[in-house]
């Protein structure tokens, strides 16, 4: 063999150059179109944007509508990204001239996103920008450009326990709707008991459904906890007050454990911060899913003082450096929008670390419950621009939207 190689006349080969270089002239520049299999089940299940219309619009209180998306063939999306149960879309809007980005959870089931279909429910709130313009201008055929499905807050069997004590308020009841529908589906498979904060009947979200699915399962457990002292608590079913440790407890499983998931706005979660101490649990029992942005820093017990109403925030964003002004009581990420900056956001709460940015110089106040940030994050001076609260004035770098 080694005689037969050392016989071989390299000048033979050149003659074939011609040839070769004939034959790359003669193909297309691009490559034939052979989608990988496993690069179509990716794109089905984690498109970069979906693009959806408003097929109906479900008034559930004043101030409070369902949102029933379909895809838009026309602009290009023909099937829905499949979920799993507590997941979140990502909905982008330009609202007078602001690229604006606020996460929802998506309150249908799983199976129903096979059918073509998911449902945002969606709240009026005091200066929630989004959620108003939602609730004021979205109607039937609204085309709408939201996310793929995505967020942490759903069930795990090898980390959570048999059964759920799920603590909504609010809206925050969204994602629980869509778990106790999986659960009847059979596409989840824990005990789910859930406490619901409401102020009085009138208020609470998705009543007849979750008691018909209630009525179907022994999986899943209501109780409406109504705050208002002059509401009829009376039947079964109902609590008066306030989700306390001592009413977790009356309906947690005895002897064994049981993990805690809490969807609400900021007050709940300060509200529970001190109950949920008294329960004992192992922290890796005790879920939470930040339900909105945060507003108001100054509230907070270790906000520091003498902070400045307004700072300036020098950004560089895709080679372009600007110099804008904010309100302190603005995450950064608000700052930057409210001065027609896109940049990248998701959950809005400090969790998925889609708006990492590089802090140069400066100061910022980043809530308890909202810091997520790694221990090279710190090194490095990495923050989360959504969680972020400008103590002094900054200097940043952000990531080009995505």
């Amino acid at each position: 063999m080694a005689s037969k190689i050392k016989a071989i006349k390299t000048n033979k080969f050149i003659p074939l150059l011609s040839g070769r270089q004939k034959r790359f002239e003669e193909e297309q520049a691009r490559l034939p179109e052979m989608p990988d299999q496993a690069f179509v089940i990716a794109r089905a299940l984690h498109p970069k944007k979906q693009y959806l219309t408003v097929k109906e619009v479900i008034t559930r209180t004043d101030d409070c509508k369902s949102f029933v998306l379909v895809p838009d063939e026309k602009r290009g999306t023909s099937a829905l990204a499949y979920f799993g149960a507590g997941k979140y879309l990502t909905v982008f809007e330009e609202i007078e001239g602001m690229k604006i980005t606020r996460a929802y959870s998506i309150s249908s089931k799983p199976k129903d996103a096979l059918e073509g279909k998911y449902m945002l429910t969606i709240k009026r709130v005091d200066g929630g920008l989004m959620s108003n313009y939602i609730l004021d201008t979205w109607d039937v055929g609204t085309e709408v450009t939201v996310s793929a499905p995505e967020g942490h807050f759903e069930y795990q069997p090898l980390r959570d326990a048999k059964t759920v004590i799920c603590l909504a308020g609010g809206s925050g009841i969204t994602p629980f709707v869509s778990m106790a529908g999986a659960i009847l589906d059979g596409d989840e498979d824990f005990n789910m008991v859930l406490l619901y904060g409401s102020r009085n009947k009138e208020n609470i979200l998705f009543y007849d459904e979750l008691l018909e699915i209630a009525s179907k399962t022994d999986k899943v457990k209501v109780i409406n906890v109504l705050s208002d002292k002059d509401t009829d608590v009376s039947g079964d079913g109902f609590e008066a007050g306030f989700i306390t440790a001592e009413l977790i407890k009356k309906y947690a499983p005895e002897n064994e454990p049981y993990s805690v998931f809490i969807c609400g706005p900021a007050a709940m979660y300060n509200a529970l911060d001190k109950e949920l101490p008294k329960l004992g649990l192992e922290k890796k029992y005790i879920r939470h899913e930040m339900f909105g942005e945060f507003h108001n820093p100054k509230t907070q017990e270790d906000y520091p003082s003498d902070i400045p109403e307004t700072v300036s925030i020098t950004v560089t964003i895709q080679d372009e450096t600007r110099v804008v002004t904010g309100s302190t009581n603005d995450s950064v990420l608000q700052i930057l929008e409210k001065n027609g900056i896109s940049a990248p956001a998701r959950c809005r709460s400090g969790e998925c670390g889609f708006c990492h940015s590089h802090l140069l110089s400066g100061k910022v106040y980043v809530p308890k419950h909202l810091e997520y940030r790694r221990l090279a994050d710190f090194k490095f001076g990495c923050i989360h621009p959504c969680c972020s609260f400008p103590l002094t004035d900054l200097v940043i770098n952000v990531p080009a939207s995505k």
